[in-house]
């Protein structure tokens, strides 16, 4: 069997399986649908026809969605019975607190080392092989996924001995860009209303007080109002928002500005923009 397993083919997992066969490791994939797995096979690597066949790799790379694929997949199916002892299963979806400290605990019932490593950068950052990757878990675990973590990104920060920590991390690090998000739409809103270009003032805002692809991306998007494709769905924004409000409270830490942001995100979906680019939810303030 291969030395590592993709699971999970949307685009952040075929970028992330084809940066591995492009470097020359040999990658094992598997997805629900045959298509993006038969892509990653004429590309060089391996299919396989189950979750279970896949875990007979010593490390297992998982770009699942959410809560519910993740349990689907790896904790309610029985699979973790049937991995290669030993085995380490680095799951790279943005996940609950609480789902992450369940997956870490059955992995250990089974004798199988768990990592979580959800990342920063959309598709096109992953292709390139740049993404962040966030990691948290036992060292040696993370030693023994760090050559893969060095294809496929730019840097790994290392944030903690506890998967959770890691996915603690990201969904705040996803709920501040939901703020940006906010507060660029606010700010937009008045700059056009008052006759000035949108445009320009987005991209004094990215050249001098906040470099950076979160203002220069996502400020653009809210200039031009132009929200599709999506790299990141309202949708899913909604649901990373979610996620840091339960976070917060399970710190018993308030976010008061996550409480505004759950009434903008719903609206923005009642609205029809749920398909949409989350940078749409700047569509709520008046133009």
């Amino acid at each position: 069997m291969g030395e590592v397993a993709v699971i999970g083919l949307g685009g952040m997992g075929r970028a992330i399986a084809r940066n591995l066969v492009r470097a020359g490791h040999e990658t094992v994939v598997w997805n629900r649908s045959a298509g993006p797995a038969q892509e990653l096979a004429e590309a060089g690597a391996l299919r396989v026809a189950s979750v279970a066949e896949a875990l007979q790799c010593p490390v297992v790379l998982s770009v699942l969605s959410d809560d519910a694929s993740v349990a689907e997949v790896f904790l309610d199916s029985g699979v973790l019975g049937e991995a290669r002892h030993g085995a380490v299963h680095v799951n790279m979806a943005t996940v609950s607190v609480e789902l992450a400290r369940r997956a870490a605990e059955e992995h250990a019932a089974h004798g199988i080392g768990y990592v979580a490593a959800p990342v920063f950068g959309r598709v096109n950052v992953a292709e390139a092989g740049a993404l962040n990757v966030l990691a948290a878990g036992k060292p040696e675990l993370i030693d023994r996924a760090q050559p893969f973590f060095d294809v496929i990104g730019s840097r790994t920060w290392r944030l903690g001995e506890l998967p959770d920590q890691a996915n603690t991390a990201k969904i705040l690090g996803n709920y501040l860009i939901a703020c940006a998000i906010q507060s660029l739409g606010e700010a937009v809103s008045v700059v056009d209303a008052a006759g000035a270009d949108p445009g320009q003032f987005v991209e004094l805002l990215a050249s001098t007080l906040f470099p950076g692809p979160v203002y220069s991306g996502y400020g653009s998007m809210i200039a031009q109002r132009k929200y599709q494709p999506a790299g990141f769905t309202t949708t899913l924004g909604r649901k990373d928002l979610h996620l840091a409000l339960d976070a917060a409270a399970d710190q018993a830490i308030p976010l008061p500005f996550g409480e505004l942001l759950r009434g903008v995100f719903d609206q923005a979906i009642a609205d029809g923009r749920a398909a949409d680019d989350w940078a749409a939810i700047a569509e709520q303030q008046p133009r």
